[in-house]
């Protein structure tokens, strides 16, 4: 892995606990990323030279402890933060906290933090937002994107979440029971919004952030066990265990896009699969239906199936059809397309989706089904236009090159008219 990169994943994996301790320790948003973001430009000097510290969560805790610190001691004339070179990972300062980053304190920072961040003084969609701003450090580009909204909008969405927790006084305590359930579908939902970020990227090098995706899983858990009765919380579990289960065999050597149709299915997680099969089988038996729980539900007829083949569409088409009816969406519409075109064909399919262009003018996703489903039918023209389109709007390297392949594979222009 070069250089940078390593780095990055480390303070992508990192960032969470850290922003989460340097708020408990400074009570105050902008201070706690102000000292994580100088924690981790002192990373990119140190790292390089010395290699990664034991924990790196626990180093850049405690140099973005000192930064902070040191910028108080500055304003009065007081001793600097020593030296970047008196900076280790061995036997120093940084070790005691190391040693308790597995304590209630540390293991619980990375839940107040989502909390906080989903305060009800917010509006939901700004709870959100800056959550995976803050949270999981997704750059307000990433975020924007997953909102489809434009980043400016983005930008002042993000700042007045954080004027508004300043003005309310948001006290950075962990919350009450009482509390802690009002503002759990936020919660639920921020989760969701990380995975997917993980799951497949909005920007960037890499199409799969594994690190995301690890973190997502692990706080999903987290709130399963704060939360055990929770159908849906069961269901988010599940949902995201069955899908990261795919990861090994979503990229090939090349790092270019499988689908799904063409995964090899014994690179499969078998262990977390079955864990969430269990998930959703015992979400599903209280017989409260909500979008995560069929979400995951979808995802289990999938995992289930030992070759393409096998795959119960029937059953994917009818678990849209509720999902629909729980949370309408044309996103979901799309999805439902692909169970509509095994089952009835490429034309029915495609007319289930051209009503939703206008709302996914600017959605990746819905050019390349378009543009696979007119290939089907033999529309190449027509074909080539929505691949071009899709690769106009391509977030990821993969995402582009798995159009470019698409394009390659289409006969010439004008040697097959559109039907």
């Amino acid at each position: 892995m070069r250089e940078a990169a390593w780095i990055d994943a480390a303070l992508t994996a990192a960032r969470p606990q850290a922003v989460g301790a340097l708020l408990r320790y400074f009570r105050d948003l902008d201070t706690a990323e102000e000292a994580f973001q100088e924690a981790s430009l002192r990373a990119l000097k140190n790292w390089p030279e010395k290699g990664l510290p034991r924990d790196p969560a626990a180093w850049l805790i405690f140099v973005g402890r000192n930064a902070a610190l040191d910028e108080v001691r500055r304003r009065s004339k007081q001793q600097a933060l020593p030296p970047d070179d008196l900076i280790s990972d061995l036997d120093d300062a940084e070790t005691a906290i190391a040693e308790g980053m597995d304590s209630g304190q540390y293991r619980d920072d990375v839940l107040r933090l989502l909390f906080i961040c989903c305060h009800p003084e917010l509006p939901a969609n700004q709870q959100i937002a800056l959550a995976l701003r803050i949270v999981s450090g997704l750059s307000v580009k990433e975020i924007a994107r997953a909102f489809l909204v434009t980043e400016a909008a983005m930008e002042q969405r993000i700042t007045r979440a954080k004027k508004r927790i300043a003005e309310a006084n948001v006290p950075y305590e962990a919350p009450d029971a009482r509390e802690r359930t009002q503002r759990l579908a936020t919660v639920a939902a921020m989760i969701y919004l990380l995975f997917n970020e993980g799951y497949s990227a909005s920007g960037g090098t890499v199409h799969v952030r594994v690190p995301l995706c690890e973190e997502a899983i692990r706080l999903a858990r987290l709130l399963l066990v704060l939360f055990p009765a929770e159908n849906e919380i069961m269901g988010l579990t599940a949902l995201v265990l069955l899908q990261h289960a795919r990861s090994p065999a979503r990229l090939d050597a090349n790092n270019a896009i499988v689908l799904l149709h063409d995964q090899d299915r014994s690179l499969w997680n078998k262990r977390m699969i079955a864990e969430g099969i269990d998930l959703v089988k015992k979400a599903l038996s209280a017989r409260r239906p909500g979008p995560y729980q069929i979400q995951a539900a979808i995802a289990a007829v999938h995992a289930d199936a030992s070759k393409a083949e096998d795959t119960d569409w029937a059953e994917i088409d009818q678990l849209y059809a509720v999902l629909q009816g729980l949370q309408p969406s044309p996103v979901i519409s799309l999805n439902r397309a692909v169970a509509v075109a095994k089952l009835h064909g490429p034309a029915a399919a495609l007319a289930m989706i051209e009503p939703l262009g206008e709302q996914l003018t600017s959605y990746f996703h819905f050019y390349g089904v378009k543009g696979a489903l007119l290939k089907e039918l033999g529309r190449m023209d027509a074909a080539r236009e929505a691949f071009e389109r899709a690769l106009a709007l391509a977030n990821t390297a993969a995402e582009a090159d798995h159009i470019r392949m698409q394009i390659s594979q289409l006969p010439s222009q004008g040697n097959v008219s559109a039907a």
